[in-house]
């Protein structure tokens, strides 16, 4: 038998196939009415076991393969149910608030809360998401949490991840324990410089403030000094300010190149971050759930219970809509009854059906679920 004879054998069965694979998915729109009128859960774990173990028995050499073609068609399956499901869901409400809420421009204006000074990257990105804004500078990225909770600002923008120093594991932290909601983000390249008060040398420095993400991402320079202190401060541009208002010829900040020019200070070296291609994303948060025209990227903080192929079963939904999953981060969670916390970022957006439909799944089947927005990166 020659290739094309093999090859039209297949379309042949590919044909039987599909034929079936619709048959069969009718047949799951009746279960999926049954489950609605009786108020029964779409997963039945129980049945599926029994199947697939029917499948890898009857499948030979082959039960591998047989295995996951039947796990990929429950969750197709399912997926299929959860649209048709009419159970109310709180993600599904909370949704319909943030749509009602939004609008097809995102405000250019507004009172947005800060973390740092003038100059800062955080000021940068307010900047940039709010051309307009009037900014609220606060001391820590949880007093910018505060002033969006209390009312005081309507919007607020925090640092979420850089790209050579990682997560922001104290913007996580917040986003877990307050119900605050995303609406934009943005990214910025981040160009670090060491910057001294006018005529220092090198030699003269023995002590260099900056922010701790800042401090990571520049860890090679300052591996290479000798007998120099390094300081966390709460800002790079606050550093920088601290330098110019200290008058001392001893000290050094880890800041921008803007901040030279804000503060009186000189660039004493340019070339000391790890890495080029530095970026930091920014999120901004508002108090009240809303989603703008153009939102394609969703957040979720998700936990389940600690068992083998819980993960694998959250990303085979993924998977059966077709879904990219941009970020995994795992979380430890102290003095709770699971292990991890995961935060998830998807490419996705809930005005598609079945997006929504599997969020309302993912809901009923985590044992935590929170959603924390659909928006746009800028």
């Amino acid at each position: 038998m020659d290739l094309s004879e093999i090859r039209n054998q297949i379309d042949r069965v590919d044909d039987q196939l599909l034929s079936l694979f619709l048959e069969r998915m009718e047949l799951s729109e009746q279960v999926a009415i049954y489950k609605n009128e009786h108020n029964l859960p779409i997963l039945n774990k129980q049945r599926e076991r029994e199947v697939l173990a029917k499948v890898t028995e009857k499948a030979g050499d082959k039960e591998r393969y047989a295995y996951h073609l039947y796990s990929t068609l429950f969750e197709l399956s399912r997926s299929r149910q959860a649209e048709l499901l009419t159970a109310p869901s709180r993600v599904a409400a909370q949704v319909k608030a943030s749509l009602d809420a939004g609008s097809a421009l995102f405000p250019q204006t507004g009172l947005v809360a800060c973390q740092g000074v003038e100059g800062g990257n955080s000021q940068v990105a307010c900047d940039r998401l709010f051309p307009r804004g009037n900014i609220v500078y606060v001391k820590t990225f949880s007093a910018v949490v505060s002033a969006v909770e209390s009312g005081l600002c309507k919007f607020g923008v925090l640092p979420i991840e850089n790209s050579s120093n990682g997560s922001v594991r104290a913007v996580y932290d917040l986003l877990q324990k307050h119900r605050l909601s995303i609406v934009r983000s943005t990214r910025l390249c981040i160009r670090h410089e060491l910057l001294t008060l006018p005529g220092v040398k090198m030699s003269d420095i023995t002590e260099i403030y900056s922010h701790e993400q800042a401090i990571g991402q520049c860890s090679k320079f300052l591996s290479s000094l000798n007998g120099v202190r390094v300081i966390p401060c709460d800002n790079t541009a606050v550093a920088a300010k601290m330098v110019s208002e200290s008058g001392s010829r001893h000290a050094a900040a880890i800041s921008s190149h803007p901040c030279a020019a804000l503060y009186g200070l000189e660039c004493l070296n340019d070339q000391i971050q790890d890495s080029e291609n530095n970026y930091t994303r920014f999120i901004c948060v508002t108090k009240d759930p809303m989603i703008y025209a153009g939102a394609n990227r969703i957040s979720l903080v998700i936990a389940f219970e600690n068992k083998p192929g819980a993960l694998y079963e959250i990303l085979a939904k993924l998977a059966a809509l077709d879904i990219n999953m941009t970020k995994l981060e795992s979380c430890p969670v102290a003095g709770s009854d699971f292990e991890f916390i995961f935060f998830l970022e998807l490419d996705a957006s809930v005005l598609d059906p079945s997006v929504l439909a599997m969020l309302e799944e993912m809901e009923r089947c985590c044992a935590s679920f929170s959603f924390l927005g659909n928006y746009a990166e800028v």
